[in-house]
């Protein structure tokens, strides 16, 4: 099971990543990073990240008070699995990842529009964020 450090270097290595970052998202700080940052700054990436993943988790048109799992399934996880942000250069993944505490971090992954892929970053990330173990 991979630690922050082995997860960002796998999620780089996706084809077309720039940077990715695990995300303390209710403070806004950066766990880790690895790569560029879109503003050249990976605090204020970090910053400015948190509060879309903040607003997607905490608002209930994102994240139904009720849990949202089909009648008759335990509601598993974070409300939301990840948020896609579609620029004109390029694509920001944020995966949510469910912890032992308090579930309030996601991977942050930015890709290159021309040659990122978009699917395969979304399976990644999920396979990432399942096996990684915050120490």
């Amino acid at each position: 099971m991979p630690g922050i450090d082995e997860c960002l270097l796998e999620a780089m290595a996706l084809p077309g990543a720039r940077g990715a970052a695990l995300v303390d998202w209710s403070s806004g700080l950066a766990l880790g990073t690895a790569g560029d940052s879109p503003v050249g700054d990976h605090e204020t990436t970090a910053a400015e990240t948190a509060e879309l993943a903040r607003a997607a988790a905490e608002y209930e048109s994102f994240a139904p008070s009720g849990g949202g799992a089909p009648e008759g399934q335990a509601d598993a996880g974070p409300p939301v699995e990840d948020l896609i942000v579609t620029t004109r250069t390029g694509y920001h993944v944020l995966r949510f990842v469910e912890t032992s505490f308090d579930s309030s971090v996601f991977l942050h992954l930015w890709l290159d529009r021309a040659d990122g892929n978009l699917a395969l970053a979304r399976i990644r990330l999920r396979d990432l964020a399942e096996g990684l173990v915050l120490r």
